[in-house]
């Protein structure tokens, strides 16, 4: 069995890869040890998720909390693991669907100073102009693909005419726009999915995307990994509320 110590040691030097030799320090006693046992050590060091896609995910979980000292480091670290700098932005923009777009931007300004800094200007793109009629088109053709059977079901129903007063939104932007958005692929896009819905404690939506995941390239093992990697940003708890609902989604 592992011990503590082993825990806390593979924990430092994985702090220390991804934050620089002064990561490992705090003015509070033990803490460090603490952080770099338990996140580093305990979930960073877990095997059945790629470092990236856990940066990933941990990206999700800080900008739906709005946890932004802390998404400042995990940006430059994310930038010195590999991610290209669009990617990251648009982690940022596809977690406005779920927790607003004011958390969008300001996740995304904490980048453009890290970007500065680093003398890193993101490419011109053209327009995104098209029609509602094909946001529409192409958000359901995604929302099929990705939730089969079960893309019309809950609050999606057509038949539902209160919730069906803002869905055809969701639709037309969240899917056919946001998720059909250069930069991330489908897997990328469902990971950062679950995570920020963990993050936000929204245990049936993390249950029915954890399903749908399973469409677009991610393993059981990934989609449970992705859960256990927001615990150390917005929470044990609400990790294991989205496990459980995931327990039966899953099975």
């Amino acid at each position: 069995m592992t011990t503590r110590e082993e825990l806390r040691r593979a924990g430092t030097a994985l702090r220390r890869r991804l934050f620089g030799p002064g990561a490992s320090e705090h003015f509070v006693p033990n803490y460090a040890d603490l952080r770099a046992e338990l996140a580093f050590g305990a979930v960073w060091n877990r095997a059945g998720l790629a470092l990236a896609d856990r940066m990933i995910a941990s990206l999700a979980a800080l900008c739906s909390v709005q946890r932004l000292n802390h998404l400042r480091r995990h940006v430059v670290a994310a930038l010195d693991l590999g991610l290209e700098p669009r990617s990251i932005v648009e982690i940022f923009i596809q977690c406005g669907i779920y927790c607003g777009l004011p958390a969008s931007e300001d996740a995304m300004a904490v980048a453009e100073a890290v970007f500065a800094e680093r003398g890193i200007v993101l490419p011109a793109e053209g327009p995104r102009d098209d029609s509602l009629e094909t946001l529409d088109r192409r958000g359901r053709a995604l929302l099929e693909a990705l939730h089969g059977e079960r893309a019309y079901g809950g609050y999606a129903a057509p038949d539902n005419a209160v919730t069906q007063a803002l869905y055809p939104v969701a639709i037309q932007y969240g899917y056919g726009e946001i998720w059909d958005r250069p930069g991330l692929d489908r897997r990328q896009r469902a990971l950062i999915t679950v995570a920020a819905f963990t993050a936000l404690k929204l245990d049936s939506q993390v249950s029915k995307f954890g399903r749908s995941a399973l469409n677009v390239g991610l393993s059981k093992t990934e989609i449970i990994e992705t859960v256990i990697q927001t615990g150390p940003y917005s929470g044990l708890a609400p990790a294991l509320n989205a496990l459980a609902a995931l327990s039966e989604a899953l099975r």
